[in-house]
């Protein structure tokens, strides 16, 4: 298993943090690596990932969900592990927003190499929902 931890603080309350991470479909619009997000129950969804050469079907389940600050997902294709985002107030009107996975890759996929690639990925990430965030209207 490889740990791959990445957060931000975020200008923004977490309200307003809360209403990006929850909505899972648009994860795509601030996630570079998603390129498509297919439900196939309600708490079940098939996200295509990509990561320079590599595609896969990732297919995750919503395992954790307490409303305004926990997601929980587990991953059961190629890829397998368990994630969370965590949206944390840190006062009114800024948040701490943390990704934390513990993921088992494919051999093929150099583990260590991987674990490094997806946490450079998951910044930018990062970065992207921050500038969605402190450019919404919803706050």
């Amino acid at each position: 298993m490889q740990r791959l931890r990445v957060g931000i603080d975020l200008d923004a309350p977490a309200s307003a943090v809360w209403a990006y991470v929850a909505d899972i479909p648009s994860h795509v619009e601030w996630m570079h690596d998603a390129r498509s997000i297919t439900f196939t129950s309600p708490t079940t969804f098939d996200c295509l990932t990509v990561v320079g050469p590599f595609r896969t079907v990732d297919h995750m389940e919503i395992v954790e969900w307490v409303e305004g600050s926990v997601i929980g997902i587990r991953h059961v294709g190629l890829v397998r592990g368990t994630g969370r985002f965590v949206v944390t107030p840190l006062g009114s009107s800024r948040t701490r927003f943390e990704w934390d996975e513990e993921l088992d890759f494919p051999w093929w996929m150099v583990p260590p190499v991987a674990r490094f690639v997806l946490r450079q990925v998951w910044r930018r990430n990062l970065r992207s929902l921050a500038s969605r965030v402190h450019s919404s209207p919803k706050r």
